[in-house]
């Protein structure tokens, strides 16, 4: 038997060449960039509960950070929580509003509420900034 047979023999699968599974950290015990990395895997698999539950530790704990905050909303908006959606983006466009894609994600949120008109101001100004809604 050749190296290369050798080495596929390996890889058929059987119980004892199977390294052990990886034991992942608690989502308790991870630090505020493991969770980061955690709650964006999960919202690009489409899991927004969880993305959400994983980044309002990280927006109580660092506000300044549009990002994570933004992550946050379209969390929550995927999610159909649109109380909570709002309520970040009310806090972005007040904190930033130069942040297109805040009003835009805002106007949208207003308008799946059923509250087409109270969003129309943030559509137009996202609109004005250059995005199309």
């Amino acid at each position: 038997m050749n190296d290369f047979e050798e080495m596929l023999k390996g890889l058929t699968g059987t119980p004892s060449s199977q390294p052990p599974p990886v034991a992942l950290p608690e989502e308790a015990e991870l630090d505020d960039h493991a969770r980061y990395d955690r709650a964006t895997f999960a919202f690009e698999t489409k899991d927004y509960g969880r993305a959400s539950a994983l980044l309002e530790p990280l927006v109580q704990a660092n506000p300044g950070n549009a990002e994570v905050a933004l992550l946050l909303a379209r969390s929550y908006y995927h999610s159909a929580r649109l109380g909570p959606a709002e309520a970040v983006l009310r806090v972005m466009v007040a904190r930033w509003p130069g942040d297109a894609y805040a009003h835009l994600l805002l106007a949208r949120t207003l308008q799946r509420d059923g509250r087409a008109e109270e969003g129309a101001p943030y559509l137009k100004i996202a609109e004005a900034m250059g995005l199309d809604g």
